[in-house]
């Protein structure tokens, strides 16, 4: 492996547009759906809902938790309606499968989506139970990524030092509190949507466009 992650013993990822590309398109359905959502709960048309979805997006960390601040919306109702889509998008990825599997060490995923959406997502990329854990939104108790508690919930439940950890992500802001607690931090540069003004990077240790190719490059390497 790499010298400068022998470190690492626990792989940490992000799901949507991290573990497949956001050239998939997978996640703009999911998008598409949230906007419709907000525009039948608050009774909009489309432009003002989507200002309203991206509004809570930057300012609450997803656009649920604008919706539960702001109009006590049901996360379950939610995600049982956002995530109601076909995952064809998606499709067994063996290269990706294979750099998990060589992976020395503890991997979980850490979502902002739910658990049932994410094992169906793992399903069609062909890695089912390839995880210890899906720390997802509800884990959260609804304080998700980029909320500091939120990382600092998932060391405490599954007993992680942060000093030995590494976390894949595409929202670049996510990475922050990441490395705040001493993570190692890997900033998944696919195209996915970046908030306005989150332009900092000091807190990005590496830049991958495409996380099985990284992997597997890492693990080439020898220390």
């Amino acid at each position: 492996m790499h010298a400068a992650l022998a470190h690492v013993r626990n792989w940490i990822f992000d799901l949507d547009n991290t573990l497949y590309p956001a050239s998939a398109g997978l996640f703009a359905l999911v998008d598409k759906r949230i906007g419709d959502y907000v525009a039948r709960l608050l009774d909009l048309d489309p432009v003002e809902a989507r200002r309203v979805q991206k509004h809570y997006f930057y300012n609450h960390g997803t656009t649920l938790n604008g919706l539960m601040a702001e109009h006590d919306v049901d996360p379950h109702d939610f995600y049982n309606d956002v995530h109601d889509i076909e995952l064809d998008a998606l499709e067994h990825d063996h290269s990706l499968v294979g750099a998990i599997a060589r992976l020395p060490g503890r991997k979980l995923i850490f979502t902002n989506a739910d658990v049932p959406y994410a094992e169906r997502v793992l399903e069609r990329l062909g890695l089912s139970g390839a995880f210890e854990a899906i720390h997802d939104v509800h884990a959260t108790d609804y304080r998700p990524k980029p909320d500091p508690v939120a990382y600092r919930g998932l060391c405490s439940a599954y007993d992680l030092d942060p000093g030995q950890s590494l976390f894949v992500e595409d929202l670049a802001r996510n990475l922050k509190p990441a490395k705040e607690i001493g993570m190692t931090t890997v900033w998944v540069d696919n195209g996915s949507e970046q908030p306005p003004n989150c332009t900092d990077r000091s807190y990005v240790d590496y830049t991958v466009p495409d996380i099985a190719a990284w992997l597997h490059a890492i693990m080439e390497e020898q220390a």
